[in-house]
C-alpha cells in the first residue's frame, strides 16, 4: 500500500502533463511547418484531467505537477531533449542572442554577498558610477545577501526591460560605507569571440566561447584585425565550447572550405535530409589551420571540427570531443516556457554521426561519460580511446570514426604530473578563486597601475603568491602540506596569477597568460611551423591510391595554398 501511495504522484504527473500540453495547444498549430503536438488519444487524456479535477480525493496542483513531469517525460527520449521553465527560458537564450538587457556587470557570489567582478565598459553601471570590487547588498531597498542568494536570482533581479530603473545599495572599500546608485537598464552586447591575438609573428589565435547568432560576424571582424597584424596561419580554439546554433557553425566553416564541400547534413524520421555545402566565397580557404578541441567541445563545435577534419582542411589537436550529434528545435509554450526537442541527427561530411551511445530514459553512464573517460585513462594516453562506431573516410581517404565524438588528429594528453591532493582540494573547494578575488579586492589600487598582461604578471610574480595562499588556506581549514605545495607550486602559481589577471583585465589577457605555457597551444604552433597543418595520407595508404585519386587531390590542395601564401606575402 505504501509503495502505491509513493508512486501515485508520479503516475498522475506523467498523465497530467500530456493532457495539459494538449489542452494548452488545442487548436493552435505551429506556423511555417513547425510541428503540432496534438496526437490521437487527446480525448482520453483530456477526460483524465477532467476526472482528476472533479473527482480526485485531494486538491491537485496541476501546474506544479506539469513543471515536475515534463523533464521526466523528455528524459525518456534522449539526453538532450529538455524543458526550460518560463523563468529560465530568457536567461537560457541570452548567451546565444548576443545581447541582453540589464545593468552591465560581471559578478560573483562570495560569502553570501554579490560582488562586482567587472563593470562592462560603456554600460549602464559604469555610467551610474559602479566599480569593480563593489558589493551589492540591496536591490530596490530589499536586502540582497544571505544563503538564499544564487546566480540565477541575481540575474533575474538585475536583468529587465531596457529603460527600467533599479536601485542598488553598494558597500565600497574597507570602511564599509554604503552608497546608493540608480541604474537605468540598457542593452548589453555579449561576445562569443573572447580572444583574438597573435601567438607569434605569423600565427593568429581565436577563441570561440560558443556559437551564437552573431559569432560568424564576430569572427570576420576578428580575422580582419589579425590580417592587419600580418597573420599567415590560424589556430581556432574550441576547447570548452559546448555549442550553439548549427547555422552559425556552417557560416564559420564557409570561411575555410573551397567551393561545394559538404559541411554537415541533418536527417531524422520527420526531418528529410538537408545538406549544407560551402559556397566558395570564404576569405581564408587556403590558409594553414589548426583547430583545438577537448572533452567539453560539443554540438556546433563538433560540426565545425568535423567539417574541417573530414574535408582534410586542417589539423584537429587536443582530446576527443564530447559526442553530441543531435539537433534540437525550440518549441515554445503559451506561458513562455519551452522545450528543446530533438528532431534530427547531424552527420559530418564523411557520413558519420558522432553522437555517443545512449539508452532511452535517464542514462547514468551517459551523464558520467567524461568522468569515465578520465578514470579509464583516456585523458592521458591515446591508446585508451576506444571507438564504438564504424570506420569512415575523409576526402583524401584518411580513416575517421563515428559513434562518440571527434578524435583529434594529434592527441595531447592532460598533464597531471604535478597534481597533488592539496592542489585538487584547493581547486575543488573554491579556495583559490576566493583567495584571488579577496587579494584583488584588497590590492586594486596597486594592481591597477599595470594595464597590460605582461607588466601585471611581472609584478604579481614578485609577490610570493603561493606562500600567501598557503597561509590563507590554512586559516580556512586546508591544512598546510609543504611537500605537496612545493610539488604543485607551478600549478598553484599559474592558477593564482591567471585569476588575478582575469579579475583586473579581461578574458583575452587571461588566455594570453595561460596560452604561453599551454601544451596544446604549443603543439599547434609546432604543427604549423613544420608545415603539417594540411593532413595527408600515411605512406602505406598512398601506395594504394591511383595518381588521380584522393592523394593527388590532397597535393593539389596544398599547392593551391602555397601559391596563395606567396601572393599574400607579395
Amino acid at each position: 500500500m505504501n509503495n502505491k501511495k509513493r508512486f501515485t504522484p508520479l503516475w498522475l504527473a506523467l498523465s497530467c502533463i500530456v493532457g495539459i500540453a494538449i489542452g494548452t495547444f488545442y487548436g493552435v498549430q505551429f506556423s511555417e511547418g513547425r510541428p503540432s503536438i496534438i496526437k490521437a488519444g487527446a480525448n482520453k487524456l483530456s477526460n483524465l484531467l477532467v476526472g482528476l479535477d472533479k473527482y480526485y480525493v485531494d486538491s491537485v496542483d496541476v501546474t506544479g505537477l506539469v513543471e515536475k513531469a515534463i523533464p521526466i517525460i523528455l528524459g525518456e527520449l534522449d539526453p538532450h531533449s529538455v524543458y526550460i521553465s518560463a523563468d529560465d527560458a530568457e536567461l537560457a537564450e541570452d548567451d546565444l542572442r548576443g545581447s541582453f538587457s540589464g545593468v552591465g556587470i560581471e559578478f560573483i557570489i562570495r560569502n553570501d554577498t554579490l560582488r562586482v567582478q567587472n563593470v562592462i565598459s560603456g554600460g549602464p553601471s559604469e555610467r551610474a558610477g559602479l566599480l569593480a570590487g563593489d558589493k551589492i547588498v540591496t536591490v530596490d531597498d530589499s536586502v540582497f545577501t544571505g544563503e538564499t542568494l544564487t546566480n540565477e536570482l541575481a540575474m533575474h533581479k538585475l536583468k529587465g526591460q531596457k529603460g527600467t530603473k533599479v536601485r542598488l545599495g553598494v558597500v565600497r572599500g574597507r570602511d564599509g560605507q554604503r552608497k546608493e546608485f540608480t541604474v537605468v537598464r540598457d542593452k548589453i552586447e555579449t561576445h562569443s569571440i573572447t580572444a583574438a591575438y597573435m601567438l607569434d609573428e605569423n600565427t593568429g589565435y581565436v577563441k570561440i566561447k560558443n556559437f551564437a547568432e552573431r559569432t560568424d560576424e564576430e569572427l570576420v571582424i576578428a580575422l580582419a584585425k589579425l590580417s592587419m597584424e600580418g597573420f599567415q596561419q590560424l589556430v581556432i580554439d574550441l576547447r570548452g565550447n559546448t555549442g550553439g546554433y548549427l547555422q552559425t557553425a556552417v557560416n564559420i566553416a564557409q570561411q575555410f572550405l573551397p567551393y561545394n564541400r559538404l559541411i554537415v547534413y541533418t536527417e531524422g524520421v520527420h526531418s528529410p535530409r538537408e545538406e549544407y555545402r560551402s559556397n566558395g566565397r570564404g576569405s581564408y580557404m587556403y590558409m594553414p589551420l589548426v583547430v583545438l578541441i577537448d572533452e567539453v567541445s560539443a554540438s556546433a563545435s563538433e560540426i565545425l571540427a568535423g567539417a574541417i577534419q573530414d574535408n582534410d582542411r586542417g589539423t584537429i589537436i587536443g582530446r576527443r570531443s564530447f559526442g553530441k550529434g543531435l539537433v534540437q528545435q525550440p518549441i515554445p509554450f503559451t506561458d513562455n516556457s519551452l522545450m528543446r526537442l530533438t528532431i534530427a541527427r547531424y552527420y559530418s561530411p564523411s557520413g558519420r554521426c558522432i553522437q555517443k551511445p545512449y539508452t532511452s530514459g535517464l542514462d547514468r553512464n551517459y551523464e558520467e561519460d567524461v568522468l569515465m573517460r578520465y578514470q579509464n585513462g583516456e585523458f592521458f594516453t591515446q591508446d585508451s580511446i576506444h571507438h564504438t562506431g564504424p570506420e569512415y573516410f575523409t576526402h583524401i581517404g584518411r580513416t575517421v570514426y563515428g559513434g562518440g565524438g571527434i578524435t583529434p588528429d594529434v592527441f595531447v594528453p592532460q598533464d597531471t604530473s604535478n597534481y597533488t591532493s592539496y592542489y585538487k582540494e584547493a581547486l575543488m573547494s573554491g579556495l583559490i578563486l576566493q583567495y584571488c578575488y579577496e587579494y584583488t579586492d584588497q590590492n586594486r589600487e596597486k594592481l591597477s597601475e599595470y594595464g597590460d598582461v605582461n607588466s601585471l604578471v611581472k609584478y604579481v610574480k614578485k609577490q610570493n603568491m603561493v606562500e600567501k595562499f598557503a597561509q590563507y588556506a590554512d586559516g580556512q581549514g586546508l591544512r598546510r602540506r609543504n611537500l605537496m605545495i612545493q610539488r604543485s607550486r607551478k600549478l598553484l602559481e599559474e592558477f593564482i596569477i591567471s585569476r588575478i589577471v582575469y579579475n583586473m583585465l579581461d578574458e583575452q589577457s587571461w588566455l594570453q597568460y595561460l596560452n604561453q605555457d599551454d601544451p596544446v597551444v604549443k603543439e599547434a604552433i609546432r604543427v604549423l611551423k613544420e608545415g603539417k597543418a594540411f593532413p595527408q595520407l600515411e605512406k602505406k595508404d598512398e601506395e594504394d591510391e591511383a595518381d588521380n585519386g584522393p592523394v593527388a587531390q590532397a597535393y593539389d590542395y596544398r599547392a593551391t595554398h602555397l601559391h596563395t601564401s606567396v601572393l599574400a606575402k607579395g
